[in-house]
């Protein structure tokens, strides 16, 4: 040990010695970066998946609904009367109008999530960008105190012979300096990586909507075609439909159609029920053993102090929502609503729905019809491509092409009620989906052979009609 000038020899060295020995390991690192980062333990760590168990089941559940409903979709094919209908010529190409329709539909929703985004992203990059401006000006800044204070050698500052205790506290701002240092060079190397994340994702992202423009302009021209196919096929043959529709009787096959194809569906939806109804009564079975147990371990409660009983606090049964009487009301010409977002049971809004389109009601459930037989629904007249909206949260249980009906789509609300949406151009839903009120699940037309653009509309309880006046409201 050099001793320096003007040292005391009463003052031992040997106590600063360990202190400056620390100091001038803090100050050799000076400059590297002291704290290493760690990764999150949320990045680490992802949301817990839904149990692939659960998922499975309900993957099989929808399999098997499909399945059922194509099996009864060919079945009613294969039953159809031998005679021949001017509408079914129409059949194929209204078909391909409305899967066209769909696929483009589901394009822009593709094309719409992309672009939300890539707002997104850009959104992110601008607020990094900021937050990176503001990290290098405070490392600029750090850099020029630096600077200003100096960066001494740490045997200079021994050799001095200045006090230990500043001389400590000098190598230890010093420190306190590199480490920050090295935490703002992290933190803009995290910045920066995340920037250049950033722009890979809107590359690729932008890369996918450009193909999917793409798509859109060949579905376009696809549907284009299809649409002038059809106009010249139905120019041809219009007459034929309209002697046909004309004729007594046809209006009663379309009907008896309908009904085997709600009475089919009924059984369908039936069964599965059935089988969610067992399962629900296990679950119930398993909960009363258990507040049955739970019961048990209450008396057992009171019985060891009786002096202060406990209340027993009791379940109070809700009574049965009961179901408003149908007030009598003035039916309007003109819908001018639209089906919105509700919950609870479709029964209990009776009298609060929203017909499915806007537009003239000229059919009304029980007025004769041209034909033959009578209204078991509405017709409303509406321009074609508006959008045919659920009047109701439910499942798609059918969404196919049917004579008399053209594109026909069939909600099942569940409690044997659904809701039938005829003549559409396009079906944008497919069986087993889940829709909500207010969402839109077809476009407007006249398939099927129908003269006049418009939807026909059917409600049905049980497999039998009811009237939609009764349950929707104009006002």
């Amino acid at each position: 040990m050099i001793p320096g000038p003007h040292r005391s020899p009463e003052r031992s060295p040997r106590r600063p010695d360990k202190r400056l020995t620390a100091a001038l390991i803090a100050a050799v690192f000076l400059g590297a970066p002291l704290v290493e980062a760690k990764p999150s333990s949320s990045e680490k760590k992802s949301a817990p998946a839904v149990a692939a168990p659960e998922i499975a089941e309900k993957q099989a559940d929808l399999g098997e609904l499909r399945s059922r409903i194509e099996g009864l979709r060919k079945e009613l094919s294969t039953s159809e009367e031998s005679k021949a209908d001017a509408g079914d010529r129409l059949r194929e190409s209204e078909r391909q109008i409305s899967r066209l329709q769909r696929e483009l539909h589901e394009l822009n929703d593709q094309r719409s999530r992309l672009q939300s985004r890539l707002k997104n992203l850009e959104q992110q990059s601008q607020e990094l960008g900021v937050t990176l401006g503001q990290q290098q000006a405070q490392l600029e800044k750090l850099l020029y105190k630096q600077y200003l204070r100096g960066t001494p050698d740490s045997l200079q500052l021994i050799l001095n012979g200045d006090d230990p205790n500043q001389m400590a506290r000098d190598l230890h701002y010093l420190s306190a300096i590199a480490l920050t240092r090295a935490e703002l060079m992290g933190e803009i190397n995290a910045t920066l990586d995340k920037k250049k994340s950033l722009a890979a994702d809107a590359k690729e992202r932008s890369a996918e909507l450009a193909e999917i423009e793409v798509e859109q302009q060949k579905r376009h021209a696809d549907l284009q075609k299809q649409r002038e196919d059809r106009k010249e096929l139905y120019a041809q043959i219009s007459s034929k439909v309209s002697a046909q529709r004309k004729e007594i009787g046809n209006l009663q096959q379309n009907e008896r159609r309908m009904t085997q194809l709600i009475d089919r569906l009924s059984k369908i939806l039936a069964a599965q029920a059935a089988q969610a109804a067992r399962a629900a009564e296990a679950a119930r079975a398993a909960e009363a053993r258990q507040a049955a147990a739970r019961q048990k371990e209450r008396e057992r409660e009171r019985e060891k102090d009786k002096r202060h009983p406990q209340t027993e606090e009791r379940e109070i049964a809700r009574p049965a929502p009961t179901t408003e009487p149908s007030r009598p009301r003035q039916v309007e010409a003109e819908n001018r609503y639209e089906p919105a977002a509700s919950d609870g049971s479709f029964a209990r809004q009776r009298g609060s729905l929203r017909l499915p389109v806007r537009g003239s009601v000229s059919g009304r459930f029980g007025s004769p019809r041209d034909g033959g037989g009578t209204w078991r629904g509405l017709f409303i007249k509406a321009g074609s491509g508006s959008e045919v909206k659920a009047i109701a949260g439910g499942r798609v249980v059918f969404s196919e092409w049917m004579r008399g009906f053209g594109n026909l789509l069939i909600v099942d609300h569940g409690d044997a009620y659904l809701s039938i949406y005829g003549n559409n151009d396009s079906l944008l839903k497919q069986v087993g989906q889940a829709v909500k009120g207010g969402e839109t699940v077809a476009t407007v037309g006249n398939s099927g052979g129908n003269p006049e653009s418009g939807l026909y509309f059917e409600l049905r309880h049980q497999g039998q009609p009811i009237d939609p006046m009764k349950w929707a409201s104009l006002k």
